[in-house]
């Protein structure tokens, strides 16, 4: 999730009886919109990231279910970790889903501005 966008999407989203996983830290507040998921018995969890769903979600990509380089919109070199952080702790203005720090100089992309998937 990460913008209030993102969670208003997945409450117009989720089925009846379904569950809406909210993972992580927002940045600004996120409006909750039980008017429209009081009848729809839908379960709404909270959490911070830990370990505890890690092999659950390595299955998952060894299971070619899920395509991590989709989610990857920033790219930097361990020399601009400040600037890396700067982009993730303002995630809706750059919109940043997940960010990626490599040690060295990284092949394919420009020194500067490095965004998208890796080619």
């Amino acid at each position: 999730m990460g913008i209030p966008t993102t969670f208003e999407l997945c409450g117009n989203l989720v089925a009846p009886g379904g569950m809406i996983a909210n993972i992580g830290v927002h940045g600004t507040k996120v409006d909750l919109h039980r008017e429209r998921l009081w009848d729809r018995n839908v379960m709404i969890t909270t959490k911070l990231v830990d370990t505890v769903s890690t092999p659950m979600l390595l299955n998952v990509l060894r299971a070619n279910k899920l395509d991590p380089k989709r989610l990857i919109t920033h790219h930097f070199a361990l020399e601009q970790i400040i600037d890396a952080y700067e982009t993730f702790g303002h995630a809706a203005k750059s919109r940043a889903l997940k960010v990626i720090i490599t040690a060295g100089a990284l092949p394919g992309f420009a020194h500067d501005n490095q965004k998208g998937p890796m080619p």
